[in-house]
């Protein structure tokens, strides 16, 4: 996809990430005409529960939020820039919270199955 739209791209590691703030940097940070990829989302940050154990967070470190990332792909950070595509890979879609699945943040869920004989001719 970068190659064909000659679009820079970036794979972020968000375990990588110490908090929000960090991600914030790193998304103003991104060229115009870039590709954001985003690999196993459903085992990065722990986006299913926003309710939670608020006790059990508050002792640990600080990290990337879902409010955090929504800000990220779709809030102000990201309307920094122009003609940026996202890309998220996961293999347990249904562990990811749905407002994150949305129309408006995810436009398009491609299932990628086994890669079958033909595929490979």
């Amino acid at each position: 996809m970068a190659n064909y739209l000659n679009y820079d791209i970036y794979d972020l590691d968000l375990t990588g990430i110490y908090n929000n703030m960090n991600l914030k940097d790193l998304v103003l940070g991104m060229s115009n005409r870039s590709i954001l990829v985003i690999e196993d989302i459903d085992c990065t940050i722990e986006l299913e529960n926003r309710e939670g154990d608020k006790e059990a967070h508050r002792k640990q470190e600080p990290k990337v939020t879902l409010s955090g990332l929504f800000n990220a792909i779709d809030g102000l950070w990201s309307s920094c820039g122009e003609e940026r595509i996202i890309v998220f890979t996961t293999n347990h879609k249904e562990r990811l919270d749905p407002a994150l699945l949305r129309p408006g943040r995810m436009d398009m869920h491609i299932h990628l199955s086994y890669c079958t004989f033909s595929a490979f001719q």
